[in-house]
């Protein structure tokens, strides 16, 4: 937003202060969808200055954990130069007449924010010294603020922002109100506490598990194990003779079983009968569906990259190496899982959850429904994790239909972990064909890829799904010579976005076999990647600055270390692996991580992301896969898809490159760059190259 667009209606008045109005674009196409025909801006954030100097932000934006609630009210309070003690969040409706989009996803929320903010509070604090100024019959100019405070030097006087809210309503939103220079920040760039922390310790904070209502109900839905598979039929004696079952209803998901409590809903779901039409998907394998991703990497598929001629300099390349990389379905897992609460009456609906995508749960309700958009509610909960799973509707949508069935009850579906982890809509499997070649002197020379995976959000046949081969077709490295193409494989697993979407696996790829060509070329990892990075200078400085933190080349005695980068949310990580492997038993002892996303907001915020990006990161490289055997998921819970316990967490220092670039994501930044340092690492050390995932104690013996 290049100005506060705005006008007095812009302006509302609740109670007694001053509601400021802003436009927050997501990106060019979603804010233009913000604009309206006549061109004026509907707002999609509040700032509400009470009479009580308390200044209250109504986010659109919802907090996962990555920090949001703390670090856009960062931004707001720079500018508006308010009592940071005195700043309260809540979550805003889901509206697009005020507010356009409303999501999370991309690590989006600061990147597309950082301007927004800072000129709804500067313009706020504007309007607040004209109020001062005329309230005391002098010149604007000669006054300033001052932590919720409009200051006259020449007298000494004070007036708080509360006094203060109700006569700055009166006056017109200014324009063009300069930014402060970064030199004279105070909150922006430290790491204030989190304004979360207390109401998630004490119990105040609600998230969707949470969710009460008087009258409310219980539900669980009885799938089909296999992927679109359908109901054939069933008979609901049993499960209605279990204490507390209330009713059994057939939605298009499943059978739902509605109790007192969730419990009782439970047991009557393990007593239901039902009978299922599998489908065709009923014989699809793990084995099959790696069969078929093969072959796709054999023929032609759409082109992702083309510069230069690749073909012809792998005719000509004094060395050229072959490799097929491999990863496998991954199962997103956060520790709260899939629920909803919703009550639908004839005239309306109201909805109560976790989720990454509150416009597009309140369109999925209104089109189950048959009620008009601004018919449902949405009320935002705080999620017990996301990683891209949220993004979904699905839970949503079942919430909603068996409250369709059940009018004016208020019903709470829950998933079990075991529905979470069957029925998730998982990061897709991959399979790549790599080749390169290098010259007489080492250097690499050409490079192709041929990517078989299915599409991330399906795409349309004959385009190029860019996520799923972002990682490899966005290298930064200056080789003269690439290809990638994209050929799209559907074995009908559903499929969506996953913490760092395509490049969690196509970094593993593309950084791995970048290491081969070093290796094959007899360079040094680290001084290969620091010549093809002449033209980016960003990914360039944190690729040294990590090789200088882990005093790189020179490793504690029996370890060994790997290294890979990645550009990726607006941001540039660099990351080196020490690990040992001793007697078939891997240890990754260290990550160095260095990271430069631009002005820091919050440095603490940005650690805690990084560190767990790396946890994360850890488990799908070192445990996590997903299998399917007869169209089923074989794993059901955390005793056979494993993630990454206390102890075996590496020390991870991290740190920060800080620039004068605007903000880039972090969420999403450490994830992708982590499982190639460590195989390349584990190359180092035992001289195998691992080229698929995960990495298992098998493959190290």
């Amino acid at each position: 937003m290049s100005e506060m667009m705005a006008n007095r209606r812009d302006f509302l008045r609740v109670g007694s202060g001053l509601l400021v109005g802003l436009f927050i674009p997501e990106s060019s196409r979603l804010a233009a969808q913000g604009r309206g025909g006549n061109g004026a801006v509907n707002p999609n954030a509040y700032i509400h200055i009470g009479a009580d100097d308390s200044v209250t932000f109504l986010i659109t934006k919802a907090e996962m954990g990555q920090g949001t609630v703390t670090s856009l009210s960062q931004l707001l309070a720079e500018e508006l130069d308010c009592d940071w003690t005195k700043v309260k969040t809540e979550f805003a409706p889901v509206n697009p007449a005020l507010y356009g989009n409303q999501g999370v996803y991309g690590s989006a929320s600061i990147r597309t924010t950082w301007a927004p903010l800072r000129q709804a509070g500067a313009a706020a604090r504007a309007m607040l010294l004209d109020a001062a100024a005329q309230k005391w019959g002098v010149e604007k100019a000669g006054l300033r603020t001052e932590n919720g405070f409009v200051v006259n030097p020449a007298s000494n006087a004070r007036l708080s922002y509360g006094s203060l809210a109700e006569g700055a309503a009166k006056f017109p939103i200014p324009t063009g109100v300069p930014l402060k220079d970064p030199k004279q920040f105070r909150i922006i760039g430290k790491s204030v506490k989190r304004l979360d922390t207390r109401d998630k310790v004490n119990g105040k904070a609600q998230f969707g598990l949470d969710a009460r209502l008087p009258g409310m109900v219980y539900a669980v839905v009885a799938r089909c194990p296999v992927f679109g598979g359908t109901v054939a039929g069933f008979d609901a004696t049993k499960a209605k003779a279990v204490p507390g079952v209330k009713n059994v209803v057939q939605i298009p998901q499943g059978v739902a079983v509605i109790g007192e409590n969730t419990w009782a809903a439970m047991q009557g779901r393990k007593a239901l009968e039902v009978r299922f039409d599998e489908g065709p998907v009923a014989s699809v394998n793990s084995e099959g569906i790696r069969k078929m991703f093969a072959e796709y990497a054999t023929q032609p598929g759409a082109v992702a990259k083309k510069t230069g001629d690749a073909e012809a300099a792998l005719a000509t390349a004094a060395k050229k190496l072959e490799a097929v990389y491999e990863a496998p379905y991954q199962s997103h897992s956060p520790m709260e899982p899939m629920n909803c609460t919703a009550v639908v009456y004839p005239d309306r609906c109201e909805i109560w959850a976790s989720t990454q995508m509150q416009s597009g749960g309140r369109s999925t309700a209104a089109q189950i429904t048959g009620l008009k958009p601004d018919q449902v509610k949405l009320n935002t909960l705080y999620l017990g994790g996301g990683f891209g799973r949220r993004s979904g509707t699905d839970f949503l949508s079942e919430a909603v239909e068996v409250a369709k069935a059940m009018p004016g009850t208020p019903v709470k579906l829950t998933w079990s972990r075991e529905d979470d982890m069957q029925h998730d809509l998982y990061r897709p499997a991959s399979y790549v064909k790599f080749a390169g070649g290098v010259d007489a002197e080492g250097w690499p020379v050409a490079l192709t890829a041929k990517v078989a995976c299915p599409s991330f959000f399906g795409g349309r046949p004959g385009t190029v799904d860019s996520t799923a081969v972002e990682g490899i077709h966005t290298l930064e490295y200056s080789i003269p010579n690439i290809y990638v193409d994209w050929r799209r494989a559907d074995p009908g697993i559903p499929t969506t976005f996953w913490r760092a979407v395509g490049y969690t696996q196509n970094t593993f790829f593309a950084e791995a076999f970048v290491d081969e060509l070093a290796h094959a070329g007899g360079k040094d990892p680290v001084e290969l990647r620091r010549k093809l990075l002449r033209n980016s200078p960003r990914l360039r400085a944190v690729l040294d600055k990590a090789a200088e933190a882990s005093n790189w080349g020179k490793p504690a005695a029996g370890r060994h270390q790997g290294v890979a980068v990645v550009n990726n949310v607006g941001s540039f990580t660099a990351m080196v692996a020490e690990v040992s492997v001793t007697a078939g038993k891997l240890k990754v002892h260290r990550v160095v991580c260095a990271v430069d996303c631009g002005h820091i907001v919050n440095p603490g915020i940005i650690r805690q992301q990084i560190e767990s990006g790396i946890v994360y990161g850890l488990s799908a490289s070192l445990k996590g896969a997903i299998t399917i055997d007869r169209g089923r998921v074989q794993q059901g819970n955390f005793n056979s898809y494993d993630v990454l316990r206390i102890d075996e967490m590496p020390r991870v220092d991290v740190h920060i490159v800080e620039t004068d670039n605007n903000p880039g994501g972090i969420g999403e930044a450490s994830v992708p760059p982590l499982a190639p340092a460590i195989a390349n690492a584990i190359f180092a050390a035992t001289g195998k190259r691992l080229r698929s995932l995960p990495i298992r104690p098998a493959d190290l013996a």
